[in-house]
């Protein structure tokens, strides 16, 4: 895959993470699989906190945060920009 595809397919699921990495363009994508895997995460840890009583029941914020991030994510992807997303742009992840 190039570098483009790698980067939409990163943002897609966990699993589409997870292929664009063992499939894909990793040192051209380096960017939108970091911040994918950090979408990922953070999907991930507010899946786990919804089972915290009083937690939980805001996870659904952090939810909708984490999936309209991606879909910005997803869009530099397609635009092939490498801008980074807010709160998490600065976390790296892959070096």
């Amino acid at each position: 895959m190039n570098k483009k595809a790698t980067s939409v397919i990163a943002y897609l699921s966990w699993v589409g993470w997870l292929i664009a990495y063992l499939a894909g363009d990793k040192e051209g994508a380096k960017f939108h699989l970091n911040q994918a895997g950090v979408l990922a995460i953070a999907g991930l840890a507010a899946t786990v906190l919804t089972w915290v009583p009083i937690v939980g029941r805001f996870m659904w914020i952090v939810s909708m945060i984490v999936g309209i991030f991606a879909l910005v994510g997803l869009i530099y992807a397609a635009q092939d920009q490498d801008k980074p997303l807010p709160l998490i742009g600065g976390i790296t992840l892959l070096k």
